[in-house]
């Protein structure tokens, strides 16, 4: 049978794939594990969610998962992503639980765990929790259930938090951000006002059914269209759960997790916080934050492709600043999982004390043409050991030097191997990419 957990926790289709039954046992499986591991007290569990519709359903399932295995409850409303990751380790909690299928579209939905102290769960301990979805249970009974507490400042506190770990007031600055009608609607144009901001929100009226609608970082042209319309110096956008964000210059360029990763590292290593001097990033950031970084003497680690490889690595070496090109940042000094508020504001502080524009910090790397073809295959080992298939990479390589890049990836859950090239000429990467493609499919 498939793995339930995903890099992302657990998503599908609510109420068919993600069913109100699987979330509640979910939960009880989450918490039993939580309490085998550490006797010492009874569980607590922090549950959060985005506020499409069905995360009502799907809270309440949690909810009661939780209680009936005996762990309390301390129920956040609506909130980021990195707000619940934020409150796990505020609160003292052991869990953290957030309903939200992030940048989806709005039928789905999902959960994702966090442990003590905010950080995503081993992938060991997500294998005993879907393990114990099919183990004999005995319930607790009487004062052995567990209770339900709301924390109605659990937005304030989030806020405080992110305000404490802005380095310089935003006066000046005026921003358009796009909540993607999803969980940042309130505390995006919240915080970034009470910085100094002055603050257009647009896509920030959920009602359950407009998440990610046409709007957010998967939509960013109405953000580009009202940056220029407002004469602001930066868009920013979000996607549903807010754990991460993409940037507008003034003048509706798009700004993407690369560019952004970039100013940010060139700031922390002014002022003495690029731990190591070292940014990581996935083998799919653009060959122009490899060039940039070493044009300013910053190490460039890689890891596969998702944002829980880049959190290991950034725990395991104690790096401090890490992302992916789809604007999921963490800056692990601040945050235990990709912020797209924090990630915005430390963007704007960097305008605000320089001075500088945001196309003129982002100017420092130079994004490459990139384009990525799928190609079906019928055997992806047999394009692995494919003689074929390296000529032919080896050859395309040979070609670009050290102006491009090949890169080709196994899909995880297709049938399908994704060929990337990069060069300096958009006609150059496609022809390559083409050929590669061509070269893939007679391989398998």
């Amino acid at each position: 049978m498939a793995r339930l957990f995903g890099t992302d926790g657990v998503r599908g289709l609510a109420n068919e794939e993600l069913t109100p039954e699987l979330a509640l046992s979910l939960a009880a499986s989450a918490a039993r594990v939580l309490a085998a591991h550490d006797r010492s007290h009874r569980p607590v569990a922090v549950v959060g969610r985005d506020p499409r519709a069905s995360g009502e359903m799907l809270e309440a399932a949690v909810v009661a998962g939780l209680t009936s295995a005996g762990a309390d409850v301390l129920r956040l409303g609506v909130l980021p992503t990195p707000a619940v990751a934020y409150l796990v380790g505020a609160l003292e909690a052991d869990l953290g639980v957030m309903i939200s299928a992030s940048h989806n579209p709005m039928p789905d939905n999902g959960i994702k765990l966090f442990a003590a102290g905010g950080h995503k769960l081993p992938d060991g301990i997500e294998d005993e929790i879907e393990a114990g979805l099919a183990a004999p249970v005995t319930r607790p009974t009487g004062i052995g259930v567990g209770r339900v507490k709301d924390v109605p400042d659990a937005g304030d506190r989030y806020i405080q938090h992110l305000l404490s770990a802005t380095p310089h007031p935003l006066a000046g600055l005026r921003v358009v951000v796009d909540c993607a009608n999803g969980a940042s609607s309130f505390a995006a144009p919240e915080v970034y006002r009470k910085a100094g901001a002055e603050v257009v929100a647009i896509h920030a009226d959920p009602d359950g059914v407009n998440i990610n609608e046409y709007c957010g970082s998967n939509h960013p042209d109405a953000l580009r269209a009202a940056v220029v319309e407002h004469g602001a110096d930066l868009g920013i956008a979000h996607d549903g759960d807010a754990d991460r964000c993409v940037a507008v210059d003034a003048s509706g360029e798009l700004i993407d997790g690369d560019q952004i990763m970039a100013v940010l590292a060139l700031a922390l290593a002014e002022t003495g916080e690029l731990t190591k001097n070292t940014l990581v990033a996935t083998v799919m950031s653009n060959l122009g934050l490899h060039l940039a970084m070493r044009a300013h003497d910053i190490n460039l680690v890689t890891t596969a492709v998702g944002d829980r490889y880049v959190l290991e690595e950034l725990r395991a070496s104690g790096f401090a600043l890490g992302g992916e090109q789809s604007g999921h940042v963490v800056l692990p000094a601040y945050a235990t999982t990709g912020d797209g508020l924090l990630t915005a504001l430390r963007v704007m502080s960097r305008m605000a004390s320089t001075g500088k524009s945001l196309a003129d910090l982002a100017a420092v790397m130079n994004r490459l043409p990139q384009v990525l073809v799928n190609v079906p295959v019928a055997d992806k080992a047999a394009v692995a050991v494919s003689a074929a298939v390296r000529d032919a990479v080896g050859a395309v390589e040979a070609e670009l030097g050290d102006e491009g890049r090949v890169l080709l990836r196994p899909s995880g859950t297709e049938q399908l191997v994704r060929v990337m090239v990069e060069a300096p000429a958009h006609d150059t990467a496609q022809a390559a990419a083409d050929r590669l493609a061509g070269v893939v499919s007679s391989a398998s």
